[in-house]
């Protein structure tokens, strides 16, 4: 068994085939997939389930979504003790069912439970309607109102019970009663927490209360509207000439849809239906008083019954003409009515007919027209089809409709794509200008698609410079990025105009005059502080549509320093700013802005002139830059030392020596420029101190990271004389040259000191000796010295001591000189010659003695012998020694003549081998005869036998030699 739609449009279908063409409401008949035994007496539609009770009491629970899963459930008594199904009636969850029978018997039905129960303490009363609580639980009903065929309204809490005996409900009470009649219609909702709004419908009035419910401690035990009823007096609306036979019934429109406008002024639409047409509404929630309900009443609107038109039925040939509005519910914006079987639809907003067509066939029996208040769909039921009345973009003309009503903000919000938008505002911007409030119709008309021109000459015109500016800003937020032609143009006309108001009130402040009228100057000091503000924003925001030159100009042309600033700031032209700054001689300014930059381009460009005006500052600035090339800034820091020479600037004021020693000492890896700079500064400052400069040179390592040379010829050419001994001793090692620069200024001791320190190596002895004369010649021809202090002097340093001796300085005495002033270094001079000559004979004797020890220790050689074990084995060819002519050494290795030979053979140089080969072809050949032969022998037994080949050199050079040589059997070696 299913449900489906068989789509049958019950409509005319569109002619072009566009949305916006097809209608509004269309009916769609739901095909039934299953059979059913009766006909259907009632239906209700909640949360996508569909509940039909049919004429055999029989229930049927059908979920939309899965239309194969029914619920079948019977009434728990038969018919005839509890009449037939009259009503029934499902809550928005689809949780709580309550059915009503025309013997006045009450059942409940949960959605989890297989069977009814009765509610007790509601026998006999008949229902007409229910007000669902507003929670919406699911798990009770709660509190809930009951409205009676007999005016009677009841207030209920049903919970579910498992327990046999036990009362589905908690209570029941009567708390209030309709003197006219029936209750047609009855809702409740929350205004705030403990403030309720309840809206009764019957034939002839409809009724408003709000009012204060009981605390949430009574709820579940005892009536919390009862004294609502009790204290608080409703507001009536009645029906013009009433009639009891007219359907009556109350309708509020369901939830919103996700897709429907989110309107936060928006709320929840009410119809009621009577005798007299449809009244619809909104319920609103402000005033939280008794005002309320008239405030609704009021605003409502009377769709009168002629409106829906009435139909003709032919019965015996005669027309009758009957009532045609049978059934009522709400949507978002229209009342749809069953009308004599037809389905009529009008907008509340207008009071048209935006749908009428033909449903039902004559002589069908209509049960009701729902709606599901959560799913936003709408039902109607007759006795034996189920149709589905669907609403397609609905509010689709609201916009239209809030148009003509002049509500121009609500249209905005419904409107629908760009059209619909443009028409909206520029309605709206001709409606405000004509009301004269041009700034908000500037504000709409820049949105929309008004021409251009005419708007700019309309506000020209009536003189509305305030209201073209914003026209301007609002029109420039709807160019694309691509229209760089318009931004532009549109950006630059609003710097023009901001520099004029700016300027305007900047004349109303200076002069004190009253900006507009009940405005005095403090007003147009915060109006100038607003629109600078409005100017620094709208640049900000648009700088990427703004000429900078063009800017600059127009600006320029206003006098308008600060906002000239602001906007090369905020647009980072760093540059003219400090340009700008520059020109004025305003440097604390300039360095503000260049203290900004991370730009080193900037630095090398404004160096030269703020190191001139500025060194204090931006020598500061430099020393936080690590960006800066310091070799890039040499033009400015000579510059700068030129004017600091000229004024005598002392070491500790001079800004370009004390940058490029912040550089040497924390750029190891500077480049030579700046040390040639640094030391081009120090040796050129006025004061004759040379302190700086030869602490700075000690500092160096070596190689030396300056040019020595080019720091040599500075040193001499400004007499630096200490400084140049240094580059010439320490640094070019020439401490000859060192000395004599020395001596050739009178500086004795310096060259003493120079003369010190030459490594006392012996290939450096000769040196400095020649030094040390040197010294000595200046020291002694010194005028004033005599020759007594001289030699004083050169025994204060013990390399002289040791260098010099007397008779190296006797050619440097005069010609004519008493023997006194020397006479005790000559006496040492004399000692010490005897007492060498003394440790010569000494050593003589010594060398004598030990040459007699080696002769005697060479005759013993030849009687020395060693002792040959028997079954000594030759170290080469292990066969026994004894066998033939052999060697044998101190170290008891033994080897055979002819294996030595040949051992000492294969490891010999090439010189040494061809003198052993020409022996033994001498020896072997006979060659001589006596002693000739036997000095060959004993020369060859020399050569051979010089050492063991074990122990001795070639023992030595053969530890990296294999064991076994390619090509030898291996087998021995094997594991």
């Amino acid at each position: 068994m299913a449900l489906r739609a068989d789509n049958d449009l019950l409509t005319a279908q569109a002619v072009d085939g566009n949305e916006s063409s097809l209608p509004i409401f269309n009916v769609e008949r739901v095909q039934l997939n299953f059979n059913i035994a009766s006909n259907f007496v009632a239906g209700q539609v909640a949360n996508n389930v569909l509940v039909l009770a049919l004429a055999t009491n029989r229930i049927l629970r059908i979920d939309l979504e899965n239309p194969s899963d029914i619920d079948d459930v019977d009434l728990p008594q038969p018919s005839s003790k509890i009449g037939l199904i009259r009503r029934m009636f499902l809550d928005p969850t689809a949780s709580h069912l309550i059915i009503s029978t025309t013997l006045g018997e009450n059942f409940y039905l949960h959605s989890q439970a297989k069977q009814p129960k009765a509610l007790g303490r509601l026998k006999g009363v008949s229902i007409e309607c229910i007000a669902w609580n507003i929670s919406q639980p699911t798990a009770s009903t709660r509190e809930i109102l009951v409205g009676a065929t007999d005016g009677s309204i009841w207030e209920i809490y049903v919970e579910p019970s498992t327990e046999f005996y036990r009362r589905e409900e908690r209570y029941g009470t009567q708390v209030w009663r309709l003197q006219e009649g029936p209750v047609t219609g009855i809702w409740a909702d929350a205004l705030k927490s403990d403030f309720r709004r309840v809206l009764i419908t019957s034939h002839s009035k409809i009724y408003h209360i709000t009012g204060k419910v009981a605390s949430k401690g009574r709820e579940g035990s005892s009536s919390i509207f009862g004294e609502l009823f009790q204290k608080e007096e409703p507001v009536i609306q009645s029906a013009q000439s009433p009639s009891t036979n007219a359907p009556s019934s109350l309708a509020i429109s369901p939830d919103l849809p996700s897709t429907a406008v989110q309107d936060e002024n928006y709320a929840r639409p009410f119809g009621w239906l009577s005798s007299q047409g449809v009244l619809t509404g909104v319920l609103a929630t402000n005033p939280t008083t008794n005002s309320l309900g008239s405030k609704i009443f009021k605003d409502a609107k009377l769709h009168p019954r002629p409106i829906f038109p009435e139909s003709l039925s032919a019965r015996g040939g005669r027309k009758l003409i009957q009532d045609p509005v049978q059934s009522m519910t709400l949507t978002q914006w229209h009342a749809v009515a069953l009308a004599e079987g037809r389905i009529v639809a009008v907008n509340r907003l207008t009071g048209q007919i935006v749908y009428d067509q033909t449903v039902l066939e004559p002589g069908q029996t209509v049960v009701g027209l729902v709606s599901d208040q959560k799913k936003n769909t709408f039902w109607l039921f007759t006795s034996t089809e189920i149709f589905e009345v669907v609403a397609t973009d609905e509010d689709r003309d609201v916009w239209k409709i809030m148009l003509q009503q002049q509500d121009y903000d609500a249209a905005l919000r419904y409107a629908k794509g760009a059209l619909q938008k443009d028409s909206v505002a520029m309605a709206s911007g001709d409606h405000l200008s004509s009301k004269g409030q041009w700034t908000k119709a500037a504000s709409v008309w820049g949105k929309s698609s008004k021409a251009f021109e005419e708007v700019c000459l309309n506000l020209i015109d009536s003189g509305q410079d305030d209201a073209l500016r914003k026209y301007l800003v609002t029109k420039l937020t709807t160019y694309k990025k691509s229209s760089v032609m318009q931004r532009v143009m549109i950006s630059t006309w609003l710097i023009q105009i901001f520099m004029a108001k700016l300027n305007s009130l900047d004349d109303m402040v200076a002069t004190k005059a009253e900006l507009m009228e009940n405005t005095d100057t403090k007003g147009a000091k915060d109006e100038l502080q607003k629109i600078r503000q409005e100017f620094q924003d709208f640049v900000t925001k648009q700088k990427q549509d703004l000429d900078a030159k063009t800017v600059y100009e127009i600006i320029s042309s206003h006098d308008r320093e600060e906002e000239l600033l602001y906007f090369a700031n905020t647009i980072t032209d760093y540059e003219y700013v400090l340009t700008y700054w520059i020109q004025r001689e305003r440097w604390t300014e300039a360095l503000s802005v260049l203290n900004k930059q991370s730009n080193p381009e900037t630095f090398y460009r404004y160096s030269n002139v703020l190191m001139t005006h500025a060194p204090v500052g931006l020598v500061e600035i430099l020393t936080r830059r690590s960006n800066v090339e310091p070799h890039k800034m040499i033009p400015a820091l000579l510059s700068y030392n030129e004017i600091a020479l000229a004024n005598n600037t002392p070491l500790k004021d001079n800004q370009a020596i004390r940058y490029l020693n912040f550089v040497v000492n924390n750029y190891p890896e500077a480049p030579s420029s700046i040390h040639n700079t640094l030391i081009s500064f120090l040796a050129t400052l006025p004061s004759t101190s040379e302190t700086t400069l030869l602490s700075y040179l000690e500092s160096q390592p070596a190689p030396p990271l300056f040019d020595a040379d080019f720091a040599l010829r500075l040193c001499t050419q400004h007499n630096r004389i200490q400084s140049a001994i240094h580059i010439y001793s320490v640094i070019l090692n020439q401490p000859l040259a060192a000395v004599s620069l020395a001596l050739e200024h009178k500086d004795i001791d310096l060259a003493a000191l120079v003369a010190d320190r030459v490594d006392p190596t012996p290939t450096n002895r000769q040196l400095r000796k020649h030094l040390w004369l040197m010294i000595a010649e200046q020291k002694i021809r010194q005028p004033g010295s005599s020759i007594k202090s001289a030699i004083e002097f050169l025994k204060r340093s013990p390399n002289s001591s040791e260098l010099l001796k007397i008779e190296d300085l006797i050619q440097f005495f005069p010609d004519f000189v008493v023997i006194d002033d020397f006479k005790e270094e000559i006496c040492q001079a004399l000692e010490a010659y005897s007492r060498h000559i003394d440790s010569l004979k000494s050593e003589m004797d010594q060398s004598e003695a030990t040459a007699k020890s080696i002769r005697d220790e060479i005759d013993t050689l030849d009687s020395r012998y060693a002792i040959v074990e028997p079954g000594e084995r030759c170290w080469i060819c292990t066969l026994p020694v004894l066998s033939r002519q052999f060697f044998v050494f101190p170290c008891q290795h033994a080897f055979h003549s002819d294996c030595l030979g040949k051992r000492v053979l294969e490891n010999s140089s090439q010189t040494k081998r061809k003198n052993i080969k020409d022996l033994q072809g001498k020896v072997t050949q006979g060659m001589g005869v006596g002693v000739q032969r036997q000095k060959w022998i004993r020369e060859l037994d020399g050569i051979v036998g010089e050492q063991c080949v074990l122990c001795g050199d070639l023992g030595i050079k053969g530890v990296d030699e294999p064991f076994v040589r390619e090509g030898e059997g291996r087998g021995e070696w094997d594991v």
